[in-house]
């Protein structure tokens, strides 16, 4: 369009404010032929003087504001608004800006203010109608007319009747499309209830869904811990194992010791037993020595006399190296006894020392074995509860997606399962299952049984019982309350023997 860059003024003014007498169109057209420019004549009045930025627009017919204006044109300002023939103006549309339908229009002439100053009559915008053309026709072509134009009467009735048959169709058809409508409107609201319904239901299975996997995630972050706990304690319990197996083979080298010790205790004992005996010998010759120089006394009175006097020096002589002798002999074995006598002491309270650091490393390691037990046991209690409840998870995680129509096995994500044994673990595990190893080492077929290293039962697990077999399995010695193991009778005994001596 021309002269079209910007957009006219326009205002909001009501048609009752407007003065459509101050611009008078002529020579407007009925109608005009679609594909063609149209021109559009106007005459300005006596009072009315144009400005730079006026236009005329063509409006529909029912138009309220100037600014429902389909297309419009800049109007061209006279030379000299005193002559007559600058008076009368004229604008030309392009058939381009021209609407296209056969509505009603009409122009209106708009200063710019926004006012209307002027209207013209409606017109629309269609093709020339036959009736308008003026034919010139013969009487033969003329008969030819009528007899066509009764053919076509004739069809036209049958078609009237067709079209009343298809009308009626029609009317049948639109009521049961009417009530298919309805019926497709009930459905689609059921329909669209029914998507509600399942969008909250699926919502609802969603949110529980991710709460149960944030649970399972959770858990399985447990499992691990859980899983490394128990490695750590398995690894301190290998460890205590050895080192208990050490202390064992220590306990059994001083077990040794203490049967060597206990065979030199014996041949002590015996040593003893003889220098006793050698000491009563030794007593018995001092008590003949005794009675001899008693003898001798009385012989050396006898001797006394002048003439056996040198007979009686010799024999006193002889006496008193003799009992000089005996006295030296006697004190050897004295001295000797007194020595195997300490050296039985000696050994005696080493026997004592051993046998009470043997009896405390024992009581030791049954305390720690009892310990290191029952943190196991209470770990495999705690495992069995956290695959029960992965169990749990499991069957629910299930349950809600047959719900929600999936396929368990089919997601990315699943439940870590407590098979058998961990043997036959699911392969679309994530996390696996950390007691799967554990599981397995456990087995009684696997797992080293421990033995008690006093009474020798197998599978030490109560300390309370194992404190009671203690007491019920040792023997305390009446005068100084040493404890000592049931089956070490025979060296409670020789201890007892030696409180004796």
């Amino acid at each position: 369009m021309e002269k079209t860059i910007e957009d006219p003024p326009t205002s909001a003014v009501l048609l009752d404010h407007c003065h459509f007498s101050q611009v008078i169109f002529n020579s407007v057209e009925k109608f005009y032929i679609p594909g063609g420019d149209v021109t559009c004549r106007y005459t300005f009045t006596q009072n009315f003087i144009p400005r730079q930025k006026d236009w005329i627009g063509i409006f529909r017919v029912g138009w309220k504001t100037v600014r429902e204006y389909y297309t419009f044109m800049w109007v061209t300002l006279p030379v000299d608004l005193n002559n007559k023939s600058a008076k009368q103006q004229e604008v030309q549309f392009k058939a381009y800006y021209l609407p296209k339908d056969d509505e009603y229009y009409q122009f209106c002439y708009v200063d710019q203010d926004g006012v209307v100053r002027g209207a013209s009559i409606p017109f629309q915008f269609r093709p020339e109608n036959e009736e308008d053309i003026l034919v010139v026709t013969t009487q033969g072509e003329v008969e030819e007319i009528e007899r066509h134009n009764k053919e076509l009467c004739k069809e036209n009735q049958e078609l009237k009747d067709s079209c009343v048959s298809l009308q009626k169709q029609n009317s049948d058809m639109q009521a049961e499309l009417q009530k298919k409508q309805e019926e497709l409107e009930t459905l689609q609201s059921i329909n669209k209830k029914l998507e509600l319904k399942v969008k909250e239901q699926k919502d609802y299975w969603e949110t529980e869904l991710l709460q149960l996997k944030e649970q399972n995630q959770k858990m399985s972050s447990e499992n691990e811990k859980m899983g490394i706990r128990v490695d750590q304690l398995q690894a301190q319990l290998s460890t205590q194992e050895k080192e208990m197996e050490k202390l064992v083979q220590g306990d059994q080298d001083k077990t040794e010791q203490l049967e060597h010790l206990k065979k030199e205790n014996g041949h002590l004992f015996l040593s003893l037993t003889e220098q006793r005996k050698d000491q009563k010998k030794l007593e018995q010759t001092v008590e003949e020595m005794k009675q001899n120089e008693t003898t001798a006394m009385k012989k050396q009175q006898e001797l006394m006399e002048p003439r056996n006097k040198k007979a009686a020096l010799t024999v006193e002589e002889q006496l008193a190296r003799e009992v000089e002798r005996l006295k030296a002999k006697v004190e050897a074995g004295k001295a000797c006894f007194l020595e195997k006598y300490k050296e039985c002491q000696r050994l005696h309270k080493q026997i004592r020392q051993l046998r009470a650091a043997a009896l405390d490393e024992n009581f030791d390691l049954s305390r720690r074995l009892s310990e290191k037990k029952m943190i196991y046991n209470a770990l495999q209690r705690e495992k069995e509860r956290l695959e029960g409840e992965n169990d749990l998870l499991k069957r629910e995680n299930s349950r809600l997606l047959s719900y929600m129509g999936l396929d368990f096995n089919s997601l990315p994500y699943q439940v870590p399962t407590s098979d058998e044994g961990g043997a036959g673990q699911n392969p679309g595990l994530v996390y696996g299952n950390p007691y799967s190893g554990i599981q397995e080492s456990s087995s009684p077929s696997q797992l080293s049984i421990k033995k008690c290293p006093i009474c020798k039962a197998d599978d030490i697990c109560d300390h309370t019982l194992e404190q009671q077999q203690m007491q019920a399995l040792c023997l305390n010695c009446p005068i100084c309350d040493k404890i000592f193991p049931a089956t070490e009778k025979q060296i409670f005994e020789d201890h007892v023997f030696c409180h004796s001596l």
